[in-house]
C-alpha cells in the first residue's frame, strides 16, 4: 500500500527575518541590494521545504518588530532567521518576545571559502558568524527557544534542516488548533488520565467530551447509498472474507461513515473511544474497529480507551512525518530482540506491505459482548520506525519519549487475528523496555514510518517540552 493518507497537506508557510546592520550601506553602496538578491537565491533553493514569505531585508530594529508582528498577523506557521552581516542581538529580544512563531537561526554564508583576495566587502557579507552568536545569544538569555543550524547551502544539510523546521512548526501550529473529541474512559487506566488544561496551555490540543448519543446522531445519519458505495470501493481496497456476511460489512460501513461525519463536521483532527460505552449503549451490534483503522489510514488521530493524548499525538505525527499509527507494546520477544505491538484490531492499514492487501476479516472478538466486527489485517513493510510516547510529568512539564528501531520482515503469526507489529528498537528490546518503565513512557503509542530523528526532536523543542530518547 501506498505510505500516504488521503489528506494532501499544504507547505509549511515561513516568514524570513534576513537581518543586516543599516550603517553598512553608506560604507559599501549597493550591499542592501547585494545581500537581498543572495536571500533570494537561498530561498529559490529551498522552495520545496516551505512557501516563503519575504520582501526585504530588516536593517533596524523597527524593520525587525515590523515585520514579526506581520508575519504573526498572517498565521505563518514559523520564522527563519539569516544574518546578512552583523546585525545587533538586542534589536531582536523585544520583537521576539511578542511573537507567537516557532524560531529557527540558520547560520550560512554567500561564500564557502575565503579567498586571497577577499576585501572588506567579501568579509563583511560573509560575516554572520558573529552576528547569528550574539543574536541566538540574546534569545537564550531571553528564555526564546530557538532551532539553529551552522553550516554549507549547498551540500543538502541546509535544504533538510529547514525543511524539518518548516515541518515541526507546522506541526506545532497544528497542535494549537487541534481539537479531540472524547467518547468516554477506562476508568483506572493511570496514564491516560491528565490535566486537559494543562495540555491546553502547553502543548494546544483541546479535548472535548462527547456522549454515545452524539456518535449515533450521526451513524444515523448515514445513507444507504453512502453504504453501498463505501462496501464496493473496500472491496477493492482490501481482500474481503468470503465468509463475511454482507450485511457485517455494511454495518461497519455505517460506523465508520458516521464517525466520519462526527469528526469532520466538529472539527476534530482525531478522536479516542472506549468500546465499552457501545457495548453498553445497546443501540450497536458492533465495535467500530474498521471505523478508526479507514480514519487513520485518512490522516485522523485515534487512541483507545479515552486515551486522548495519544490520539493528539498521531495525529500531530501525521502531520510531522506524514503518516502515524497506534499501537500498544503486547509482548518482548527476547529471542527476536523486538517488541510485538499490537491492540485490539485498529490499525493504519495504509501501512500494509505494498504487495499484499489488508485481509478484512470476519472476526470473532469478544470484547464488549457484540457481534463480530469486520477487521483489517495486515503486517507493515520492513524499514526504519519510531515509537512515540507523551509523558504528562505534572503541571506543565511534559517529556516525549522517543525510540527509534528497525521493522524486520514480519514473522507470520497464524492465530493472531489483528494487525501487528514486530518492532527491533536500535537499544534492544530488553534495554528499551527497562528504559521505557523508568522514563514513565505510557502504554500506548504513536508509530511513524521512516527516519524522523531530527523533526521529532525539533517538534519537541518548538514545543518547548522534554525530549528523552531512548
Amino acid at each position: 500500500m501506498d505510505m500516504t493518507n488521503d489528506k494532501k497537506r499544504p507547505l509549511p508557510k515561513i516568514g524570513v527575518l534576513a537581518l543586516m546592520l543599516e550603517a553598512y550601506e553608506p560604507i559599501f553602496p549597493g550591499i542592501t541590494a547585494q545581500q537581498t538578491a543572495y536571500v533570494r537565491e537561498v530561498l529559490a533553493s529551498l522552495k520545496d521545504a516551505a512557501v516563503f514569505s519575504f520582501d526585504a531585508l530588516a536593517l533596524n530594529r523597527a524593520d525587525i518588530e515590523r515585520m514579526t508582528a506581520e508575519y504573526n498577523r498572517k498565521g505563518l506557521d514559523g520564522i527563519l532567521i539569516l544574518l546578512c552581516s552583523y546585525s545587533q542581538g538586542q534589536y531582536l529580544v523585544r520583537a521576539m518576545q511578542d511573537n507567537r512563531l516557532p524560531l529557527a537561526l540558520a547560520l550560512i554564508q554567500p561564500d564557502e571559502t575565503v579567498g586571497d583576495d577577499f576585501e572588506e566587502l567579501e568579509l563583511t557579507v560573509n560575516q554572520g558568524i558573529h552576528g547569528s552568536q550574539d543574536n541566538a545569544n540574546a534569545l537564550l538569555r531571553a528564555g526564546i527557544p530557538c532551532a539553529c543550524f551552522a553550516g554549507s547551502r549547498f551540500d543538502g544539510t541546509l535544504n533538510a534542516f529547514v525543511a524539518d523546521f518548516a515541518a515541526a512548526a507546522q506541526t506545532v501550529r497544528h497542535m494549537k488548533n487541534m481539537r479531540i473529541g472524547i467518547i468516554g474512559k477506562l476508568a483506572g487506566m493511570g496514564d491516560v488520565v491528565t490535566d486537559d488544561m494543562a495540555v491546553y496551555r502547553k502543548l494546544g490540543p483541546e479535548f472535548i467530551y462527547d456522549s454515545i448519543g452524539t456518535v449515533t446522531k450521526y451513524v444515523e445519519q448515514v445513507s444507504q447509498d453512502e453504504i453501498d458505495a463505501r462496501v464496493q470501493l473496500e472491496r477493492k481496497l482490501f481482500d474481503v472474507d468470503p465468509n463475511m456476511p454482507g450485511e457485517r460489512h455494511a454495518y461497519a460501513v455505517r460506523l465508520y461513515l458516521g464517525l466520519k461525519r462526527y469528526v469532520e463536521e466538529n472539527g476534530y483532527a482525531g478522536y479516542t473511544a472506549h468500546f465499552e460505552e457501545f457495548g453498553a449503549d445497546g443501540r450497536y451490534t458492533q465495535l467500530p474497529l474498521l471505523a478508526a483503522s479507514n480514519l487513520l489510514a485518512e490522516g485522523y488521530g485515534y487512541a483507545a480507551e479515552g486515551d486522548a493524548s495519544c490520539a493528539a499525538m498521531v495525529a500531530a505525527m501525521d502531520t510531522l512525518c506524514g503518516m502515524a499509527n497506534f499501537s500498544e507494546m503486547y509482548m518482548m520477544d527476547l529471542k527476536r530482540d523486538a517488541i510485538l505491538l499490537c491492540h485490539a484490531g485498529e490499525g493504519n492499514w495504509r501501512t500494509c506491505r505494498k504487495e499484499k492487501k489488508p485481509f478484512l476479516m470476519d472476526r470473532v472478538f469478544n470484547e464488549g459482548g457484540l457481534s463480530n466486527p469486520p477487521t483489517p489485517i495486515f503486517a507493515p513493510a520492513a524499514g526504519r520506525a519510531s515509537l512515540i510516547s507523551i509523558v504528562h510529568l505534572g503541571g506543565e512539564r511534559f517529556r516525549l519519549v522517543v525510540s527509534h528501531g528497525t521493522l524486520p520482515e514480519q514473522p507470520v503469526l497464524r492465530k493472531i487475528d489483528m494487525p501487528y507489529i514486530f518492532f527491533q528498537p536500535d537499544s534492544g528490546a530488553a534495554t528499551l523496555a527497562q528504559r521505557w518503565l523508568t522514563a514513565g513512557g505510557t502504554h500506548h503509542e504513536t508509530v511513524v514510518y521512516g527516519e524522523h530523528r531530527v523533526r521529532i526532536r525539533l517538534f519537541a523543542q518548538l514545543l518547548g517540552i522534554e525530549y528523552l530518547e531512548l
